[in-house]
């Protein structure tokens, strides 16, 4: 089981977005469960999380989350991406076998124009991060943010699409 980890701050509607994607997930018993690491928003992001059952957390230490979650993989996604259909299957066998930390794979739908993509610095979780908790415990630092723990890893991408965040803006 896995606990989905989504830092956020006014991002009501595009947290709605992933929220909505991830049931499937909860479903299917993959997600234990979902935690909102708060960082000061002032919109019905804490609202929109009691309502959905997650865990909301109004700026905690990164480090204690991490050691907290319920799962033994924890993925990092951003308010707005959103897993596509059969994420659950590939994630599900993934971890099933026990390898390292993965991403998913970009839309090749969904995706930002050409320029778009060039003129912008990616996020480490566009596509968000899988990584197994005993890993993430042990690079988690106190005041770190959900993107640097996701950055700079080692990882395998999985033949499963995930919209960023990214595209949901330009909607």
């Amino acid at each position: 089981m896995i606990s989905v980890l989504i830092e956020c701050k006014d991002q009501e509607s595009a947290l709605a977005v992933t929220l909505a994607a991830l049931v499937r997930g909860a479903v299917e018993g993959l997600v234990a469960e979902v935690v909102i690491l708060d960082r000061g928003s002032r919109d019905g992001t804490a609202q929109l999380a009691d309502a959905a059952g997650c865990l909301f957390l109004e700026d905690p230490d990164l480090r204690e989350v991490v050691r907290a979650a319920r799962g033994d993989w924890l993925l990092l996604v951003e308010p707005g991406a959103r897993p596509l259909l059969g994420w659950t299957d590939h994630v599900g066998q993934h971890i099933a076998a026990g390898r390292q930390a993965a991403r998913l794979s970009p839309s090749r739908e969904y995706r930002l124009p050409f320029l778009a993509r060039m003129r912008r610095r990616a996020s480490a979780l566009e596509h968000g991060v899988l990584m197994p908790k005993r890993q993430a415990v042990a690079n988690a630092k106190s005041g770190q943010s959900l993107e640097s723990l996701g950055r700079g890893l080692a990882m395998t991408r999985l033949n499963c699409e995930i919209v960023p965040a990214a595209v949901l803006a330009l909607s």
